[in-house]
């Protein structure tokens, strides 16, 4: 269940990225609430998993999911760059994310 717990402080964690993009383009409720919705969520449950997970095993892959998803959002909503190199990278942390898992 840990785990499952460390896979949504991620997903906090994307948000909060979210809202700072947003924040940075249009100050209003909404952005402000995405930003600290979203990391709030983040370390709460970060700290949750953390009580059976390393702390290092999970920093790493909760930075991972976060990276990862970050960079997706940023192609998908952004329009950020879909560089083939790009993607090689990030399919390299995903896969150190999921080396630290399947040892873990």
């Amino acid at each position: 269940m840990d785990w499952i717990y460390l896979i949504i402080a991620g997903i906090g964690e994307i948000l909060g990225v979210m809202g700072i993009s947003q924040v940075n383009k249009r100050k209003s409720i909404w952005s402000f609430s995405l930003l600290i919705g979203g990391f709030s969520l983040s370390f709460i449950f970060l700290a949750i998993s953390m009580q059976t997970i390393a702390m290092g095993t999970a920093y790493a892959v909760w930075t991972g999911i976060g990276t990862v998803g970050s960079v997706i959002i940023g192609m998908v909503l952004y329009n950020e760059s879909k560089d083939l190199l790009r993607i090689l990278f990030i399919c390299m942390v995903l896969t150190a994310a999921i080396g630290l898992k399947l040892i873990s």
